[in-house]
């Protein structure tokens, strides 16, 4: 879970240690109320609310150990504008074969949003652009097939 290097820009870093601190300080004492009310309420054994608050609380701290993790092995990446290199940080501008023009910025997988545009340097395209340069043409194997991009520009 996490014991390799979490590769991360300062803004990522800045969102996974506010979501921590919301966690620490908001949900968890949320979640402890529920289970105390939900056990200050009922007789029976058979207390959905107390269970229901029970597997919150099971969740709530699983992702608070995740991010602990995670922060505790953050690589940032510093996305210094102006390589001819695609790395970590950078914003791709491809083309495919059909001539349409996507952007892209390669970022650490914790930090994937498609619909921005942030891709994983995990993901096929991602891997397959890491170390390319403007004009290199790469295929990547996706689910839909073969998907041919030439690099038009890196930020």
């Amino acid at each position: 879970m996490y014991d390799k290097p979490v590769f991360l820009t300062r803004e990522g870093r800045q969102k996974l240690e506010a979501e921590l601190k919301f966690l620490r300080d908001v949900r968890r004492p949320e979640v402890a109320e529920r289970i105390k009310t939900a056990k200050e309420f009922s007789d029976s054994t058979d207390n959905a609310e107390f269970e229901e608050a029970k597997n919150e609380q099971a969740f709530v701290e699983g992702r608070i150990l995740t991010l602990e993790k995670m922060i505790g092995n953050a690589v940032i990446i510093e996305s210094d504008h102006g390589h001819d290199i695609v790395r970590l940080g950078s914003s791709v501008t491809v083309v495919d074969q059909e001539g349409e023009r996507q952007e892209y910025t390669i970022v650490g997988s914790p930090e994937v949003n498609p619909r921005q545009g942030k891709i994983s340097n995990e993901s096929p395209v991602g891997r397959a652009l890491l170390g390319r340069k403007i004009g290199d043409q790469v295929e990547v194997v996706v689910p839909a097939g073969i998907l041919q991009l030439s690099v038009l520009a890196i930020d």
